[in-house]
């Protein structure tokens, strides 16, 4: 006979209500772990140069365009009051300013010199640190690898600049002499208080440069387009134009050189040495203008001051020697022939004595 075990229904009890506050008392499940930090991006920012520094640069560009193209083959006076005022139509310092701006320009168009600044936009600390040391002394652009091609660059872009307007001038002060042949040259220029005026007036004026040079200008800042520029390296030391060109091309090509950044990059488009000469040429053009009366002194003064002092600014100001002057050698060949002309009269005199 089979035997039914029975269990006590309160032992029953007793054992759910253990199994119960055991199960309340076990560690609660942990929570799963957190996903993985996402890696912060690291923004590169782009070349850049402030759009203000690159309307200077194209207003120097379209003063060297246009007072380039003034012909020394006067005909009238009206020929030479225009050449004058386009001569003239330039305030020294926003010249400097957009000479310096153009240098940058030319500068970031040298792949090694971009490539040498650009290894550092990687960590914003450096980046921001090494900005911070080329503001302080526009020096430290010196030291990026590729320096030596770009400061070429910028020497012979400037340098050229200087020496057409240096070669024109030199071209128009043979004019003035040249023109004395023709009667209008020497007929006195009416209204000469008037020319001094605007001469002033046109030296105090801020220009604009053209907008399709500007764009040109902001393309090769950029890359999408590039300046055809050549230059063989050049070893330092350098000028200051061309070491401050060399600076805020690096602080543009750091990212540091954008409108944010222009009020500690406008103070690096300056050098003292080129804004004395340049004020110094204007200062010779008004004394010239002061005396001067007829149209032939005119074009001197515009030959002399107005360009061929103001080419060699330049040329200083990038550190390129002045091309010879044919007028220094035909003086020295004309000394040299007057004095062997007089040494043969001396040796004829005293043979003649002699033979006496």
């Amino acid at each position: 006979m089979t035997s039914v075990r029975l269990i006590d229904s309160s032992r029953l009890f007793t054992v759910l209500a253990m199994t119960a506050v055991l199960a309340g008392c076990a560690a609660p499940a942990k929570p799963p772990p957190p996903p993985p930090p996402q890696p912060v991006a690291i923004v590169t920012p782009p070349v850049s140069l402030s759009p203000k520094v690159v309307e200077q640069a194209s207003a120097y560009r379209a003063y060297i365009g246009h007072a380039g193209a003034i012909s020394p083959s006067f005909s009238s006076g009206a020929d030479v009051a225009q050449g004058l005022k386009t001569g003239e139509a330039y305030q020294p310092g926003q010249l400097l300013e957009g000479a310096i701006g153009y240098g940058a320009v030319v500068a970031l168009q040298d792949p090694a010199f971009v490539a040498g600044v650009r290894k550092y936009v990687g960590d914003p600390e450096q980046r921001r640190t090494i900005a911070y040391e080329i503001m302080k002394d526009p020096n430290y652009a010196v030291s990026f690898a590729g320096s030596s091609s770009a400061a070429g660059l910028v020497k012979a872009a400037l340098g050229d600049d200087g020496r057409r307007l240096v070669e024109l001038g030199r071209s128009i002060h043979q004019a003035a002499y040249d023109v004395q042949h023709q009667p209008w040259s020497k007929a006195e220029v009416d209204g000469r208080e008037k020319r001094m005026a605007l001469a002033k007036e046109l030296s105090s004026k801020p220009s604009l440069g053209d907008i399709n040079e500007t764009t040109r200008l902001q393309m090769a800042v950029s890359g999408s387009g590039q300046l055809s520029v050549a230059g063989e390296n050049a070893s330092p030391p350098y000028s200051p134009a061309v070491v401050h060109s060399l600076a805020v091309a690096a602080l543009a090509a750091l990212g540091y050189a954008n409108d944010n950044s222009l009020p500690q990059v406008l103070p690096i488009l300056s050098d003292p040495a080129s804004a004395t000469c340049l004020n110094l040429s204007k200062l010779n053009l008004y004394q010239c203008l002061a005396v001067s009366k007829p149209h032939y002194e005119d074009v001197f003064c515009l030959g002399q001051h107005g360009l061929e002092e103001t080419g060699q600014c330049l040329m200083k100001g990038a550190g390129v020697a002045e091309p010879p002057d044919p007028r220094a050698q035909a003086a020295a060949d004309a000394a040299l022939q007057k004095a062997s002309t007089a040494a043969t009269t001396r040796s004829r005199s005293k043979k003649h004595s002699t033979s006496n």
